[in-house]
């Protein structure tokens, strides 16, 4: 039998284990929630969502329009002609024109990012086309830009100018002392003051209503379709 002293040391081991056992437990317990709570307060906060329209400047058939000016709908678009996106979606832009022949109109706002080298220039060559040949010449400018990128240098600007017609030598003076530089800058001031993030960005406008559809990225034809149909079949 134990004796009555070891008995005593014994229960006093026991409560001595039991209560080093409860705070054991009620530090993790403690540790964990603090944890949990820090890892709640660093989570990242969502991204703002993008709003459904953009209020842009009005499309002004002195832009560069294509198609007919007895329009209710134009699709302004932001661009970049170095962005391959934007290279992607031409065509298709292009197809969405002719299927909606008479009820759509197409209008190029240059959008240059300053992380593409030949945006800018680029763009300027377009707007020193049309100081030559008007809207015809700067819509072909802007299709052959966009057909030799990635691989286009800068220097072949002043033969692409000759190859749809225009003045070579009148070209490459307008293009080298910056005549349209500031055109396609307050472009670019324009689109970013009404919201544009990144190119291509597509605004459907009515010019019924002043509203606008918001339409960003490189979507598939089918895609840009839809966004123009259920806008149309909102806005009747």
């Amino acid at each position: 039998m134990l004796k009555k002293g070891n008995t005593l040391l014994v229960l006093l081991l026991i409560i001595i284990s039991f209560f080093a056992g409860y705070l054991f437990f009620k530090v993790k317990n403690l540790e964990q929630g603090k944890t949990l709570g820090t890892s709640e307060q660093n989570q990242p906060t969502q991204t703002p969502q993008r709003p459904s329209e953009l209020k842009i400047k009005k499309p002004d058939p002195n832009e560069h329009w294509k198609g007919s000016k007895n329009v209710r709908f134009v699709w302004v678009e932001y661009a970049d002609l170095e962005c391959p996106f934007c290279k992607q979606i031409h065509p298709d832009l292009t197809k969405l024109l002719n299927v909606y022949e008479g009820k759509l109109a197409w209008v190029f706002r240059h959008f240059p990012l300053p992380s593409h080298p030949k945006s800018q220039k680029t763009a300027e060559a377009t707007e020193c086309a049309a100081e030559q040949g008007q809207n015809d010449a700067y819509w072909q400018m802007l299709d052959l830009v966009f057909e030799k990128m990635p691989d286009l240098e800068l220097t072949q600007l002043p033969s692409f100018a000759s190859q749809i017609g225009l003045d070579e030598t009148k070209f490459t003076d307008c293009l080298d002392t910056g005549k349209t530089e500031k055109k396609v800058k307050d472009q670019l001031t324009e689109g970013t003051n009404a919201g544009v993030q990144a190119t291509p960005t597509g605004v459907i406008y009515d010019l019924k209503t002043g509203k606008t559809k918001l339409v960003e990225g490189a979507l598939p034809y089918e895609g840009l379709r839809q966004a123009l149909d259920d806008f149309m079949a909102l806005n009747k």
